[in-house]
């Protein structure tokens, strides 16, 4: 697995980030023992670099992984908050150090900025995230945005290490702007010295008919580090591995993996109080007769709206 350097912040990544939503409580939902069997497997083929976040709950995950592979074997994970206040990130800050039961975190982002304006009214945690950096609880600070706004906001920030932006063939999932608005903004911040990691390169499972070439895509951009890609399954991981070396997919796995259906599941105990709705960002929801229906043009199978849930009746299947 080629390895590079994230941006200017020192930390080698494979070019290959294992996104964890996919194992975790908002989707797969894996065990404690098949999710460490598949970190383990990504590990072992040369991935360094896993993506998380406060909401993903796939925590203890990467505290097992982290246990297996022990200190100072170039573990890198990165985590996302939507705190805003210094208090905010501190509690986020120390929630992520107990529950990985790490000394420090590689990278820490905020959360689905959308604008500059966004980007300064998180400003107390940004500063946090700075100070823990001097003090190397942090390694480097960033943000993730599905919005071309706050990615040329990022780039430009003097505080900001690391850019996570939305960046697939399609232009699928981008809120304020088309695919090339996206790429312009991502190279500039490439340009001005950060470090470039994509997400959704697979449109969020929307592209899955066409995954070779849209993982392709974005592998040879010249200013993307990294791509985080939620993977589920061995099948998933090899077949991932194998467009990031350049390969080819067996034709066989890729038939098996177009074949897998994904979809939003409503539980029966759905109560329809309208909070997924309001939480989902890609305005993809809507209550009918009382229930969420997801708009499948519009929803990227992310599984935020299970989080927002309070009896948890979403989930991605």
């Amino acid at each position: 697995m080629e390895c590079r350097e994230l941006g200017r912040t020192g930390l080698r990544v494979s070019r290959l980030c294992f996104g964890t939503l996919t194992i975790g409580p908002l989707q797969a939902h894996l065990t404690p023992d098949a999710g460490l069997d598949l970190l383990l497997a990504a590990w072992r083929r040369g991935v360094n670099f896993f993506d998380t976040a406060e909401i993903y709950g796939t925590y203890p995950y990467l505290a097992a992984l982290a246990r297996e592979v022990g200190p100072g074997a170039g573990l890198v994970v990165a985590t996302k908050s939507y705190a805003w206040s210094r208090m905010e990130m501190k509690r986020s800050l120390e929630r992520a150090l107990d529950e990985t039961g790490r000394d420090r975190v590689e990278v820490f982002l905020l959360h689905e900025q959308v604008s500059r304006a966004t980007l300064e009214g998180h400003r107390e945690a940004l500063e946090f995230l700075a100070r823990q950096r001097e003090r190397g609880r942090v390694c480097a600070v960033g943000v993730s945005s599905h919005h071309v706004a706050a990615v040329e906001a990022a780039a430009l920030h003097p505080l900001v290490d690391v850019v996570h932006p939305l960046i697939n063939q399609a232009g699928v999932g981008i809120r304020d702007g088309g695919r090339e608005d996206m790429l312009r903004a991502a190279a500039l911040a490439r340009d001005r010295g950060k470090g470039v990691y994509a997400m959704k390169a697979l449109g969020g499972g929307l592209l899955r008919r066409e995954a070779a070439a849209a993982l392709a895509f974005v592998r040879d951009l010249p200013w993307v580090d990294a791509i985080a890609v939620g993977i589920r399954d061995i099948r998933e991981l090899e077949a991932n591995l194998a467009v990031l070396a350049g390969q080819e997919v067996p034709p066989a796995l890729t038939a098996e993996l177009e074949a897998i259906p994904r979809r939003l599941q409503v539980e029966e105990g759905c109560g329809g109080c309208g909070r997924c709705v309001e939480s989902c960002r890609q305005g993809a929801l809507a209550l009918v007769a009382g229930r969420p229906v997801a708009d499948p043009g519009k929803c990227l199978l992310c599984g935020y709206c299970g989080a927002a849930c309070p009896e948890f009746c979403l989930r991605v299947v």
